[in-house]
């Protein structure tokens, strides 16, 4: 379980991509139901408002949505107390945690997935043409 980098879902590859909007929903039920994520990478999201996480399941929705994927919202925003009051810029999401050392653990696991042939040639292109110094 992880929440990818916020910079890094609009050039996640589909596999990724669908399963973080599984894991947000997930996230958003076991934080309604058990009042916690309950997992190590992802504990860190009860640091943050309600708000932000919300902002970050909105942006992988709007990503999926741009794909042409569809998905029902209410899989999450029925776990959730409150919607999304107003939508924030990306810097302001997850400061002191997306920040550039978590950028680099996320692109390290990408980087392993396509080393292992769980990322396609292209979708690994597109990650190194924005982070070049990952190729």
């Amino acid at each position: 379980m992880r929440l990818w980098h916020k910079d890094l879902i609009p050039y996640l590859p589909s596999h990724q991509l669908l399963g973080q909007w599984r894991e947000c929903c997930l996230i958003a039920k076991n934080v309604a139901e058990k009042g916690t994520p309950n997992h190590v990478l992802v504990n860190k999201v009860m640091d943050f408002g309600d708000v932000e996480f919300n902002n970050y399941a909105y942006r992988v929705f709007q990503e999926m949505f741009d794909r042409g994927y569809r998905a029902d919202p209410m899989r999450f925003f029925r776990h959730r107390k409150n919607g999304i009051v107003e939508l924030w810029e990306d810097d302001d999401l997850f400061t002191g945690w997306h920040n550039d050392r978590y950028l680099a653990q996320c692109l390290a696991n990408l980087q392993e997935k396509y080393d292992c042939g769980a990322v396609q040639e292209e979708d690994w292109k597109k990650i190194t043409a924005r982070w070049p110094e990952w190729r």
